[in-house]
């Protein structure tokens, strides 16, 4: 008897909130020419050591975890995974600030501003 099993979708590194799919949609609703979706990266600097950053992207790199939501393409970057496993990225926004808001479960630590964390 032969069976065969599907492989088993892992989930994604990183949940997006309702709030972050919106904004995403309408980061892409507004995008440049050649855009295929936004990525989030976290790249070296501020106080602490890393920082959250979102940015265009225009073409797929090999590793980049993909996210399909409604509005378009989330893409995570390779190298940044193992720093967001498990993480909550939501967009807020009220009176004084507008921005991506990241419940990190690997973040160690932050800087007072709340603009780069370490593991």
């Amino acid at each position: 008897m032969t069976t065969t099993t599907k492989p088993r979708q892992r989930p994604a590194a990183v949940v997006l909130t309702a709030g972050a799919e919106a904004r995403i949609a309408k980061l892409m609703g507004d995008a440049p020419e050649g855009a295929i979706g936004v990525k989030l990266s976290t790249p070296r600097r501020g106080c602490s050591g890393l920082a959250y950053s979102v940015d265009y992207v225009t073409e797929e790199a090999r590793f980049d975890e993909k996210i399909e939501t409604p509005g378009g393409v989330f893409y995570i970057d390779g190298a940044s995974v193992l720093y967001l496993v498990g993480s909550t990225m939501d967009w807020k926004e009220d009176d004084f600030t507008a921005g991506f808001v990241f419940d990190n479960p690997n973040a160690k630590g932050s800087c007072g501003c709340g603009e780069s964390f370490t593991v």
